[in-house]
């Protein structure tokens, strides 16, 4: 620090003989007078004259830092510094107050250093090379993009020739709440690696705030910059994401080119258009030539139900720029509305106290109707009292809104609740269809597991799918008949799938056993039963598998579907409902279908009889319930 009684004052030639001074230890000096820093001080104002000053960084833009160390030196009259990067080449910048013949200067003095700098971060720290210094001060850690710091301290000031897009992740929050973090982070580092492949030497790709990236691509004609932004919609659907390929991502874009202007008022253009965009999101918004949107989304609809005519006038008022509007003067006319629009309806406005059928009441045929979860409702209403707020929340209403209506809170919260629903439903469509095709998928793996033990086994017909589907017809009249087993849908679908593999520890045992034309000696039908150990073994080992209930039920198929009712089955000896329900009904499934298959050792029996040797006991002790149950789906049963 440099203070009044101790700052240099010097002459001219002096001044000269100071600037040769740090020329000959490789600096390069220039001395700044006062009507330079009052350019200075207009740049960092934001009030732009005769930008006269060059910075020695950015000489091409003529523009200073916004950390200029120069203006802090001759308004504090002291000495300071700083260590400067342009790119990856650093500087160091010295600049110290003094007085030449008489006037107030700086003397800036800049010297770049090689790749062997090290900096000292003081005691107790570590030691770190410009390389690293670099990307830790400049370097996003997670997308490895440039971060906010980089845009502040190095573009936000300067003049761009080009475009820049302000870039927003669709649904992010979702992301992070459905699935974790670290979902939330492989999506931003898909979204970064693929508009890196959009950067060039010149361009620059940062992390703006969470889920928000600016694009800046330098040097573009303007028809080439909209052009690549649409690729970057279009490719961002087709972006995957490791280990969860099935989510669909999607970006919404503001997009502005310009010429000579500063950073920071392209990016705010830019960013009001990314707003604009994530209306309808998976969007484009650009600025054309005559400063309009280039984009044309179809407006979102919404419903305003008042009795109040005045009111429905004034909501109109407020929302008609941005949304389709429909009004209704009643509850009756309400209804008809939403059966004419459905769920094209984005939101309705909805009056609480009406005469004939009130908003209670709407509220209730929508719950009936099952429009509720669709489409979402802002209640509005004059009675602030505690009661028909708590009602209304009760009812179902997403917010509550009261007259007289401020125009900003009313706008803010229809924008939100819209907003919220639909990234909820789209989520959730995507979400829905991830985890459908993963079961098909796991469906489809477990019975071709299943078909290659037949194969092996040399079974031949559809064995596995036939047990599948008789575990599945006899869980489904179970479930009619008793509540015992508190089965659900998901349940029923989970146990006939693991029913293919009931076989599975088959492959243990040796071929010439399991495929012995003739009857199995007392120590080969010992081997034969183990098969159920082996099984369970099996699934054992999958316990890293991603459906854990899926492989509990396949657990207990294999060890226990040849258990019977009367404790005589094997390999444990249990009985009753000791035997897991799962095991019981494949266990059903299996003698059945045995009983109507061809065997290398046995003929095939009809239907009428196998359902006759079951009942009767031959093929060992069921449970009764599932006897009826059996009985029950014969006719279903002969279709197979």
């Amino acid at each position: 620090m440099v203070n009044e009684s101790n700052y240099k004052k010097m002459t001219a030639k002096e001044a000269e003989k100071e600037i040769a001074f740090y020329g000959d230890h490789g600096y390069v000096s220039r001395m700044i007078t006062e009507d330079d820093i009052r350019t200075i001080r207009k740049e960092r104002t934001g009030r732009f004259g005769s930008e006269r000053l060059g910075c020695v960084f950015f000489g091409e833009g003529g523009f200073v830092c916004s950390q200029c160390v120069s203006y802090m030196a001759f308004s504090q009259k002291s000495q300071e510094a700083k260590l400067e990067f342009s790119g990856k080449s650093a500087y160091f910048v010295l600049a110290t107050y003094m007085e030449v013949e008489g006037k107030p200067c700086v003397l800036e003095s800049v010297k770049k250093f090689d790749g062997n700098l090290f900096i000292d971060f003081g005691e107790g720290n570590s030691v770190q090379d410009l390389g690293e210094y670099y990307e830790k001060t400049y370097k996003d850690v997670l997308t490895g993009a440039f971060n906010r710091r980089f845009y502040e301290e190095k573009l936000r000031l300067y003049p761009l020739d080009g475009g820049i897009a302000m870039i927003d992740v669709d649904d992010f929050k979702i992301y992070n709440d459905l699935f974790g973090h670290n979902v939330g982070d492989a999506v931003l580092c898909a979204v970064a690696e693929a508009l890196k492949e959009h950067v060039r030497n010149n361009d620059f790709l940062i992390r703006y705030g969470g889920d928000e990236f600016l694009l800046v691509l330098r040097r573009r004609e303007k028809e080439e910059f909209v052009a690549e932004m649409k690729k970057i919609v279009q490719k961002m659907r087709d972006v995957a994401v490791k280990g969860f390929e099935t989510i669909k991502i999607s970006v919404s874009v503001g997009a502005v080119w310009g010429k000579g202007e500063r950073a920071e008022e392209i990016v705010g253009r830019a960013d009001e258009f990314m707003y604009r965009a994530k209306k309808t999101k998976d969007l484009l918004v650009a600025e054309d030539d005559e400063g309009k949107l280039s984009a044309s989304a179809e407006k979102q609809l919404v419903l305003i139900v008042d009795d109040s005519e005045i009111n429905r006038v004034i909501l109109k008022e407020i929302l008609r720029g941005e949304y389709e509007i429909i009004e209704a003067a009643s509850g009756e006319e309400c209804v008809n509305a939403l059966k004419k629009y459905g769920t094209k309806v984005s939101v309705v406005l909805l009056d609480i106290i009406m005469p004939g059928m009130n908003g209670f009441d709407v509220l209730e045929y929508m719950t009936y109707n099952q429009l509720l979860s669709e489409i979402p409702v802002v209640a509005i209403s004059g009675d602030e009292t505690g009661e028909t707020v708590r009602r209304a929340y009760e009812a179902g209403v997403s917010d509550y809104i009261n007259r007289p209506f401020d125009a900003r809170v009313v706008y803010r919260r229809v924008k939100n609740t819209v907003k919220v629903y639909s990234e909820q439903k789209r989520l959730i469509s995507s979400v829905t269809r991830e985890m459908r095709e993963k079961e098909e998928a796991t469906n489809a793996l477990i019975s071709l597991f299943g078909e290659l033990v037949e194969f092996r086994n040399d079974f031949g017909g559809n064995h596995v799918k036939n047990v599948g589907k008789i575990t599945e017809l006899l869980l489904e009249r179970l479930v009619t008949k008793t509540q015992k087993y508190n089965l659900s849908e998901r349940d029923i679908f989970l146990i006939s799938t693991a029913s293919a593999l009931h076989d599975v520890g088959k492959f243990a045992v040796k071929e010439e056993i399991v495929n012995k034309p003739a009857k199995l000696t007392d120590a080969e039908f010992e081997e034969m039963k183990k098969h159920t150990i082996y099984g369970a073994q099996v699934i054992s080992g999958a316990k890293n598998f991603r459906n854990r209930r899926l492989m509990e039920y396949a657990y207990e198929i294999c060890r226990w579907h040849h258990e019977r009712y009367d404790g005589k089955g094997y390999p444990d000896g249990l009985s009753g409902e000791e035997i897991p329900i799962s095991a019981q009904v494949t266990g059903v499934g299996d003698a059945y279908d045995a009983l109507v298959s061809e065997r290398v050792y046995k003929k095939a029996v009809s239907h009428e009889q196998a359902i006759e040797k079951i009942l009767r006991g031959e093929c060992g002790a069921f449970n009764p319930v599932l006897l009826e149950c059996l009985s029950e789906i014969s006719e279903d049963l002969k279709k197979l």
